[in-house]
């Protein structure tokens, strides 16, 4: 936890400088059009600023420049341990900027300056670090050949890469995409999330400052169907990747083919199912993690665990202590370092939940904690975290992806019952299984349709997994070496010796 206290952050809020432009070869820069947007904080509805609104113009110039400076070579054949310690270096920039950086994302999105500053600066920071260490030990291949071939087979940078992100992790999920991109020598346009689009905008000065060259790293923030549309379909993009709806996945999917065929990897919705049988080592621990898993960031992470299904034996007793676990989890002002929930990121995204919460109600089933909007009177857009008993599958509650503070608790008989409900939805991101029994263990995660499946806690890993997820979650992975697939073409040279 910072050392901060939440006046020390306010008075900082005042006086920090909030760049709104978009960022092209090296520079700060007006919308081609002049259009702008409002940034208004979802902690207290202030405005933070006018954030430039690009559009097709601004698309056409920032690819123009990413192609140029791809062609040139000035990164793209950059020696890999050179390209290494300029990585290296961007990582340390973000994390000594990291209380700048950390402030922006909770002013921008809502979520606990704590939780800005431990989880998604560190992480971040962390991102590019373990790509650019990665970059010089990641080896092509000699293919098996007579003794007069010689068959290579080696990795070559996509070329222009357009990442589009969303507002949950604006920082984070970006850095998901720089690293392996820049690491793998290509260029890149960063497409945030107009909820988010501030630390965006101010990372690509720091890349500028580490030595990456101008044009590498452009920022565009604006509307999804302006220039998200417009880079998705644009005729010079190599390779385009997104974090986000599913809906939105389908129709850049539709773009790609309507173009240039451009490669496509996406990492979508979910509705992760959180398991929890009757022989869970330790309950105590089962609970708290359910009370955190749909808790955390305001509910607003795509593998939230938003399905607590739980063993019909124990769940009169577990039910209850869930309910005790999430009252550590109680809205506040993202400023205070002891706020554990912060503001949802807007106006329409907190209706949204409460539209949700409503659902809930009508189809019949059982609030057993929160279930309000709280502390209106800030101006800001708070939601207690909402616990709903005697869910099942069919509920719109338990089938749609809500993306903030609800969790719907469903009772199952048995190991087979609890795996078909578990994958009785079109999405397949994650999961987790509580059990002590080991062969259970194995045997229900290789039956989660699911890229991740956590045993005995939720949400582990780090950078050496990949994550990603099946069905309509997405396809492609990000984090770990896997990553570096998306943004690389295999080429086989084959020489007559």
């Amino acid at each position: 936890m910072t050392s901060l206290t939440r006046a020390d952050w306010e008075q900082r809020a005042k006086t920090l400088t909030i760049e709104t432009r978009a960022f092209v070869h090296g520079e700060y820069r007006a919308a081609a059009s002049g259009a702008t947007f409002e940034c208004i904080s979802p902690v207290d509805g202030r405005l933070l600023g006018l954030v430039a609104s690009c559009d097709q113009a601004d698309a056409d110039l920032a690819v123009k420049d990413a192609r140029a400076t791809f062609d040139s070579g000035v990164w793209s054949r950059m020696a890999p341990a050179q390209r290494k310690k300029v990585m290296i270096r961007f990582a340390a920039l973000i994390e000594q900027h990291g209380e700048e950086l950390a402030l922006l994302e909770t002013l921008d999105m809502g979520k606990p300056i704590s939780d800005s500053l431990s989880i998604d600066v560190s992480s971040a920071a962390n991102a590019i670090r373990w790509s650019g260490e990665a970059i010089d030990k990641v080896y092509d291949e000699v293919a098996a050949t007579p003794h007069d071939q010689l068959g290579l087979v080696t990795r070559e940078p996509v070329g222009v890469v357009a990442a589009i992100v969303p507002w949950n992790f604006p920082l984070l999920m970006s850095c998901w995409k720089l690293g392996p991109a820049l690491a793998t020598g290509n260029s890149i346009i960063l497409k945030p999330s107009e909820k988010s689009p501030l630390t965006g905008i101010r990372v690509a000065q720091l890349a500028i400052e580490a030595g990456i060259p101008a044009g590498v790293f452009n920022v565009l923030p604006g509307f999804g169907h302006t220039v998200g549309k417009a880079l998705a379909l644009h005729m010079d993009v190599d390779t385009l990747v997104f974090t986000g709806s599913t809906k939105i996945a389908k129709q850049l999917m539709v773009y790609a083919g309507e173009s240039n065929m451009k490669r496509v990897w996406l990492e979508a919705g979910g509705k992760s199912p959180n398991i929890v049988f009757a022989d869970a080592p330790d309950l105590q621990a089962a609970a708290e993690s359910a009370a955190s898993a749909i808790a955390f960031n305001q509910g607003e992470v795509c593998t939230a665990g938003s399905r607590l299904l739980v063993e019909n034996s124990i769940k009169d007793q577990f039910v209850p202590m869930v309910v005790e676990a999430i009252k550590a989890w109680k809205p506040g002002n993202p400023l205070d370092p002891a706020t554990t929930v912060g503001a949802l990121v807007d106006t329409t995204q907190m209706n949204n939940v409460l539209s949700y919460i409503q659902a809930g109600h009508d189809d019949g089933a059982k609030l057993v904690a929160g279930g309000k909007r709280v502390l209106e009177e800030s101006g800001g857009t708070y939601v207690e975290p909402t616990i709903f008993d005697g869910v099942n599958n069919a509920m719109r509650i338990a089938k749609e992806e809500i993306f903030g503070p609800v969790l719907s608790v469903i009772g199952f008989d048995n190991q087979d019952e609890a795996i078909a409900i578990a994958n009785d939805t079109v999405y397949g991101l994650a999961a987790a299984v509580w059990t002590s029994n080991l062969s259970r263990a194995h045997l229900v995660g290789k039956a989660l349709r699911a890229g991740s499946v956590w045993i005995n806690q939720y949400d582990g890993g780090d950078m050496t997994a990949p994550f990603g997820g099946f069905k309509q979650s997405g396809n492609g992975r990000d984090k770990s070496l896997h990553a570096f697939d998306k943004y690389t073409e295999l080429k086989s040279t084959w020489i007559k010796l």
